[in-house]
């Protein structure tokens, strides 16, 4: 059975597995890369972007969910609950990723069904969500779950798609 959960030090040890199979790959959503050596203070700093405390400039308030299989995390969900210009035009409402041994199996899909019915909840009628254009596999699960080409854009010499779910 999956389900979505807010973070929480119960997961700790499947979260340290995680960073580490990722490796050297990028870590995506953002708050993959928080400091966790002191995971309270982790779980503190998300639940500060939760409220919208001690947000960086360019930042906006967000939430982060683990999807949890058997007790284990299988992935990671980032919703930004409103954007601002720079995040409108490159970064979209939802970041999220899937544990590399557990990709290929559809969990994409799910967890990106649910993040956007959490976008919705946030009060987001039309979600944004944006991808890289040589990412395949993020276009077609953004496509799975709705999603419609809207626009593309070059950042820092990368093409990025945009798409709208409504």
């Amino acid at each position: 059975m999956l389900q979505l959960v807010v973070p929480s030090a119960d997961y700790q040890a499947s979260y340290l597995s995680y960073i580490t199979e990722l490796g050297d790959e990028e870590r995506y959503p953002f708050p993959l890369d928080f400091e966790h050596s002191d995971f309270s203070a982790m779980l503190a700093r998300i639940e500060a972007f939760r409220l919208g405390e001690n947000i960086p400039q360019g930042y906006v308030p967000s939430s982060t969910f683990w999807l949890i299989r058997d007790r284990e995390i299988v992935g990671c969900t980032n919703i930004r609950h409103f954007l601002n210009a720079q995040i409108e035009h490159c970064g979209g409402h939802i970041g999220l990723s899937i544990r590399p041994s557990a990709r290929g199996r559809g969990l994409g899909v799910h967890l990106m069904q649910l993040s956007i019915a959490e976008a919705r909840r946030l009060g987001n009628n039309c979600v944004h969500i944006h991808c890289h254009a040589h990412n395949s596999a993020s276009r077609a699960l953004i496509e799975a779950c709705g999603g419609m080409l809207h626009s593309d854009v070059t950042v820092d010499g990368e093409q990025v798609l945009r798409f709208r779910v409504e």
